[in-house]
């Protein structure tokens, strides 16, 4: 994958957390859940960008891991929506789908940028 597509599937999947960001309850709950969300998953997009623009190996190495962890950490929110009853599993499952996914393909590409260090 292109370093471009990965920055528009990053974008594409911040503004789909901000999509669910809206339709989230104006409950504590529902405003608990949604600034943590929102604030992961947009995370994801800035980050990589940050990755993408990095000065050393080391650089990006760390700023991937960022990416990684936030990532993760929106399919945790993602589960935990689920999981409250807030909003149903089946309207979140390609969200939830697709954070999982960058969270494996930046974890693919921290473990190549490490294990490529020395060369």
């Amino acid at each position: 994958m292109k370093n471009n597509e990965l920055k528009d599937r990053t974008k594409a999947f911040a503004l789909r957390v901000l999509n669910l960001v809206d339709a989230l309850p104006n409950t504590r709950k529902g405003r608990i859940i949604s600034d943590q969300i929102g604030r992961a998953g947009t995370a994801v997009g800035a980050n990589y960008r940050a990755a993408c623009r990095a000065r050393s190996r080391a650089e990006f190495i760390a700023k991937i891991g960022v990416v990684e962890e936030e990532a993760d950490e929106s399919a945790f929110w993602l589960e935990l929506i689920d999981e409250s009853g807030v909003i149903t599993a089946a309207k979140l499952q390609a969200l939830h789908d697709e954070a999982v996914e960058i969270t494996a393909i930046m974890a693919s590409s921290r473990i190549t940028a490490s294990r490529n260090r020395g060369r």
